[in-house]
């Protein structure tokens, strides 16, 4: 009978060269087959949890069998961000220098409380957000640090913007992402809803800046990426008083290419603004990049410093930026990933991602039965079938349970309609005609 095993003998059955290489082997063979895998989780709700042992065991076990759970339990109720034909909500990508560095990151497992705690962290923050203002063309001086998500970063601006304007209400479009419509309830702020014109675009002329403590603007909204006309927002905000909050979460990163720069017309006067990486600049989960061209009265919003916190170095702490006091070393993987893309890796992904989605929507347009539901401005197109809304849901239902593609919907002018956001590097043509390939299948059994 084997002897009871003392808890440092237990933590060395885990070997991180041995389960390591294996952990990576499955990495590797995951991203190889991922593409054959049904995109959408093929599971009910609670068929996981069944599956699972009630209780925690009593005694460790060898890393191989986490790695045996992974494939037999887990892997059938996941649904598969990485598949090349994702294409629900926005699609992403963790890339591989992405990926190795969140091991690193996860190695070193600094905390970034204060300057003292991790200097390497707090530099390579401030300094990696500066190269990505750089490669989008921001203004020169910003103050970037990083998020989670752009729900955080929103929700810390409108912190600021109350902070500093004393006022309690929030200004948004009708098609601004529903993290405004949260912050707002989270904080106790008043929200204002402003309606759209033909192109989904906030109006101008509908905005009431009375009491405003800030008005978020959206480049690239969730439904359609409808772009607001964030200069002349900003010059009524300016006027008014009102901090200018710029949400460019997914649309942002297109900015790297210098010919989609024509949807930050005006982020220049912006007061915040938000990009996530981990949407289109293939940066693994979750890395929200805030900038503020107001640091000294962003900072004044969020800095508390109790005793056990203070220090003689003359070095603030990120902390001071955002509602979180420990942060973890986020900056790592977008500085890897810029690293070994470089500008014209970048470009290459997003250029290729608007060459796809156009080609898509020229077969949309050009079949019989089907309609294009809004403008395309960059890598999504938004589209359906002609007739009821029954019909479409009918059909996105049967796409997504076949397997080999998903999508989302949205509703636009009160109709249900069909989303294929194209953000995945490894995604390509074949996947995108297989997708086209399927729609239309699935459509004549609708």
């Amino acid at each position: 009978m084997e002897a009871d095993r003392t808890p440092e003998e237990e933590a060395a059955a885990v070997d991180l060269r041995r389960d390591g290489a294996a952990a990576l082997e499955w990495a590797a063979s995951y991203l190889d087959r991922v593409g054959e895998l049904p995109v959408l989780a093929q599971v009910r709700p609670g068929e996981i949890r069944a599956k699972l042992p009630p209780s925690p065991p009593e005694r460790g076990e060898p890393f191989a069998a986490v790695l045996r759970d992974l494939d037999e339990l887990l892997l059938p109720g996941l649904t598969h961000w990485q598949s090349p034909r994702f294409f629900g909500y926005f699609a992403v990508t963790a890339s591989e220098p992405g990926i190795l560095a969140e091991l690193l990151a996860a190695t070193l497992n600094n905390v970034g409380i204060l300057w003292r705690t991790s200097p390497a962290l707090t530099e390579l923050e401030l300094h990696v957000l500066d190269w990505l203002a750089q490669l989008l063309g921001l203004p020169d001086g910003w103050h970037g640090h990083i998020e989670d998500t752009a729900s955080t970063s929103t929700l810390a601006a409108l912190v600021a913007a109350r902070h500093v304007t004393g006022r309690n209400v929030v200004v948004c479009s009708e098609h601004a992402h529903s993290s405004v419509d949260k912050a707002a309830r989270m904080l106790g702020m008043e929200l204002r809803k402003v309606p759209s014109d033909n192109e989904f675009r906030m109006r101008v002329d509908a905005m009431e800046l009375d009491g405003a403590a800030a008005v978020v603007a959206t480049v690239g909204t969730t439904s359609m990426t409808s772009v607001d006309p964030v200069r002349a927002i900003a010059e009524r905000c300016r006027a008014a008083g009102t901090w200018l909050h710029v949400d460019a979460a997914y649309a942002g990163s297109a900015w790297v290419c210098p010919e989609l720069r024509w949807t930050q017309d005006g982020v220049e006067l912006a007061d915040s603004l938000v990009v996530n990486a981990h949407k289109w600049l293939l940066t693994p989960m979750d890395c929200s990049c805030l900038w503020t061209s107001r640091p000294d009265e962003f900072r004044s919003a969020f800095s508390l410093v109790p005793e056990y916190l203070r220090t003689s170095e003359d070095a603030y702490a990120l902390s001071e930026f955002g509602p979180a006091l420990g942060r973890r070393f986020r900056a790592l993987k977008l500085w890897a990933v810029l690293r070994c893309y470089g500008r014209e890796g970048l470009q290459r992904v997003i250029r290729e991602h608007l060459r796809l989605a156009e080609l898509f929507e020229s077969w949309v347009r050009a079949e019989p039965g089907w309609q294009i539901a809004a403008p395309r401005h960059l890598s999504l197109v938004c589209f359906r079938l002609d007739g009821p809304d029954e019909r479409n849901e009918e059909l996105l239902a049967r796409v997504n349970a076949g397997g080999e593609i998903f999508l989302s919907h949205t509703r636009l002018h009160d109709r249900f309609v069909l989303r294929l956001a194209i953000g995945n590097a490894r995604t390509t043509e074949a996947d995108v005609r297989r997708a086209w390939d399927v729609l239309r299948q699935e459509a004549e059994r609708c």
